[in-house]
């Protein structure tokens, strides 16, 4: 659906230092650096947590696909390295990190979209085996509602739990909680008293968003997010995707009504498309494919043809960075 305007309170910014302090280890001597913009929910969190921890924010002027940024990341002497999956697999796809000392990074991170558990491995690798912290949440929560703890091993691709301060419980279809030691896959319901939330949006109702349809659990109504997570054997968590329509791309989160509607545009022929994400079978970053419908009378068209024209009516009106991996009609 639309966007959401999501306004921040002065709550915000300290909890976004608060948890990079508490689940980063984010130090006032730490050079911090994360490939993001301000039009993502990581670009506030990057500024508030090193202004507020008192770290140096590593700054780089150009794309982070590059050898450029990599040599960055070595010349700046960075401590505390963020990243998406997707930004890991170009690294490696390229060995852009082939020649350059790396061993300075002592905490890892990545946010975004499911991690590739290979392409972790080779990116902790570089940095001599430093750990890597899994960060899930939203612009809505200020901070991720579920992350990677140093306190106990890492597990690739995978979350140690709750962020501080933080609580949730897994619903079955029913939306009854399972037990907190069971191992389940569900939708998330967040604990309604979370420090940072918002409580309103400027262009939706923001109880009807985020709480109506939600059970109640201990007298309170829990909290919508729309990730659904698997509990494993071991005690860690993966997010396995989500159950409204939203998908996450590269990094950002998006709906597939957005890539339809620039999609429709593509082509004359076509009557209607419908955006879907694949998640890869080994794991990963989520896939784009886009099913066509085209106009009765429509002469055949070209899968690859048409793949390009959806590629290109993506990067011009939606983003650069989303890629179409499938066309199919």
């Amino acid at each position: 659906g639309e966007p959401k305007v999501i306004p921040w309170t002065q709550l915000c910014p300290i909890r976004c230092a608060a948890d990079t302090w508490a689940h980063l280890d984010l130090r006032p001597k730490d050079v911090d650096l994360w490939p993001t913009n301000l039009g993502w929910v990581m670009g506030p969190i990057q500024i508030f947590s090193c202004f507020l921890n008192g770290a140096t924010l590593a700054l780089y002027h150009g794309s982070p696909l590059g050898r450029g940024f990599c040599k960055f990341v070595q010349d700046a002497r960075v401590s505390v390295l963020g990243s998406v999956p997707s930004l890991v697999k170009s690294w490696k796809a390229g060995n852009l990190t082939k020649g350059l000392d790396w061993t300075k990074i002592r905490v890892l991170a990545t946010t975004g979209e499911a991690s590739d558990i290979d392409d972790n491995l080779w990116l902790s690798s570089r940095t001599c085996y430093k750990p890597i912290v899994e960060c899930c949440g939203g612009t809505e929560l200020a901070s991720s509602y579920i992350q990677g703890r140093l306190l106990q091993p890492q597990a690739f691709g995978a979350f140690s739990g709750p962020s501080m301060s933080t609580g949730f419980v897994i619903l079955d279809e029913q939306g009854n909680p399972y037990p907190d030691d069971l191992p389940c896959s569900g939708e998330v319901g967040l604990f309604p008293l979370y420090f940072g939330a918002t409580n309103r949006l400027l262009n939706a109702d923001h109880d009807k968003v985020y709480f109506d349809g939600m059970p109640i659990y201990r007298g309170r109504q829990l909290r919508r997010h729309g990730d659904i997570i698997q509990r494993t054997v071991g005690g860690y968590y993966i997010v396995q995707g989500r159950a409204d329509d939203t998908m996450n791309l590269g990094g950002i989160k998006t709906s597939s009504v957005e890539i339809e509607r620039v999609c429709n545009g593509a082509d004359e022929g076509l009557l209607e498309t419908a955006a879907v994400s694949i998640k890869p079978s080994g794991g990963g970053p989520e896939q784009l494919a886009i099913l066509a419908v085209l106009k009765d009378g429509s002469t055949t068209c070209d899968a690859n043809l048409l793949k390009s024209k959806f590629q290109r009516a993506i990067q011009k009106n939606l983003n650069p960075l989303f890629k179409v991996r499938a066309s199919l009609f």
